[in-house]
């Protein structure tokens, strides 16, 4: 037998099993409610005898179900043993026969990790986890940083540094191609902010800065303003 159809097989012989425990639960639930009905006094109101019908239909639900689970517990560890979850990981590269090949496949290593590190980092700053988590997105670098393309000419950089208590914390900043300063990215706004005035030709001034520059917090304020403009 093949894997797809060995797959497949398994995946119908689990629907049927789920489908054997639904069943019985819901025929006991049924005979639960008949016989709870039936056996009522006949003194009892109508409302009551059916409150009683249910609560017997519960009980003979729980009972049968934990009855079947007594031939269906055995039978979803054999499809378990039968069908293991499938393994994510690729195999790695076979042992190198040479130094320079170890140092091939060892850089090969490091950018695949910079770009899982820079992909899982990301979470500091976009907690919408379906952007910047994209690991295939990330281009790592022997040096153990990456890079995340988000326009022509305008990337997302990662890097780590190590903290005053020897940690090592990511940092994040913007770069593009036409000479601006490099731009500290604390949250998604902070690249919204930078495209979105990109796009409209504007000044790329940071969305905040630490300064009593009264020229900077104008443009910052004629800025926003455009893009508030633009949004609308």
């Amino acid at each position: 037998m093949t894997a797809t159809l060995r797959q497949t097989a398994t995946t119908v012989a689990s629907s049927m099993i789920e489908g054997a425990s639904m069943a019985t639960a819901l025929i006991g639930g049924a005979a639960g409610a008949y016989l709870g009905y039936q056996l009522a006094p006949a003194d009892w109101s109508d409302g009551t005898r059916i409150a009683f019908a249910g609560a017997v239909a519960v009980v003979g639900a729980v009972a049968i179900d934990g009855l079947a689970e007594l031939a269906l517990v055995p039978l979803r560890r054999l499809m378990r043993t039968r069908s293991p979850l499938p393994s994510t990981r690729r195999s790695g590269p076979a042992p190198a026969a040479t130094l320079d090949e170890a140092l091939a496949q060892v850089v090969t290593a490091t950018e695949e990790d910079a770009a899982h590190r820079a992909a899982s980092a990301s979470l500091r700053i976009d907690d919408g986890d379906n952007f910047l988590r994209s690991e295939d997105r990330w281009r790592g670098y022997e040096d153990g940083e990456a890079s995340f393309y988000l326009a022509p000419g305008v990337v997302l950089h990662h890097r780590t540094e190590r903290s005053k208590y020897g940690h090592r914390e990511p940092r994040f900043t913007l770069l593009t191609g036409d000479g601006e300063q490099p731009v500290a990215i604390t949250g998604m706004e902070e690249i919204r902010h930078q495209l979105a005035a990109r796009a409209a030709g504007l000044p790329a001034v940071p969305a905040t800065v630490d300064t009593e520059d009264s020229e900077h917090k104008v443009l910052i304020t004629e800025l926003d303003d455009h893009l508030k403009a633009l949004e609308a």
